[in-house]
């Protein structure tokens, strides 16, 4: 039997992901900034509503359980914004590593290895799974700063060539969306909310 405490302690641990800020905004909120539970969450529903465009298997329980913890890292690395510097992502990559260990690491061992791995395997992004959550992950903030003129996009002067390399597993693992990701594109450069390459 695993241990309750344990898990306890992990349930307690993760609600400080809702105090975890991100760069996209609630428009019907003020415009105030997501929490990355929220965006967790959504990004869950998201892949069960999109799941049919998939061209390649998925286990779709697998990919919501990859969303629903990939970004719980967060609470001991904070959330680096998509479009930040190489070098930065870099030195963000080995401060989610340690957090991956000490918070999996409050976990029983076997929900431990499970979640750990998980975690990794969405991070390399390689299996089919990995591949469509990541892809989930990136194509939500896409829809809500389409839907709130340019959002961070606009403030941030991105290019689309930045958002289309963020959402390319798509060209892979469900092409009609990728399609769609291109035309959202380029109406965002249209509207102003991208800049042209």
């Amino acid at each position: 039997m695993l241990d309750l405490q344990k898990q306890l302690a992990f349930i307690i641990e993760i609600d400080k992901l809702k105090a975890v800020y991100r760069q996209t905004t609630v428009k019907e909120d003020k415009d105030r900034f997501e929490n990355s539970a929220e965006h967790s969450w959504h990004i869950a529903l998201t892949a069960q509503l999109l799941r049919d465009y998939a061209e390649h298997d998925i286990d779709i329980n697998r990919v919501v359980k990859m969303l629903l913890i990939h970004d719980i890292i967060e609470i001991d690395a904070g959330d680096l914004f998509a479009f930040a510097e190489s070098e930065d992502h870099q030195a963000q990559a080995l401060k989610e590593e340690k957090a991956a260990q000490r918070l999996f690491g409050l976990l029983p061992a076997e929900q431990y290895d499970e979640y750990k791995t998980l975690w990794f395997e969405f991070e390399a992004a390689e299996s089919n799974d990995a591949q469509f959550a990541k892809s989930m992950d990136r194509i939500l903030p896409l829809v809500q700063n389409m839907n709130n003129q340019g959002g961070s996009w606009a403030k941030h002067k991105i290019k689309r060539s930045q958002v289309l390399k963020r959402n390319q597993y798509l060209e892979y693992i469900a092409p009609k969306l990728w399609d769609f990701v291109q035309s959202q594109a380029n109406l965002a450069v249209e509207n102003g909310w991208l800049t042209a390459d």
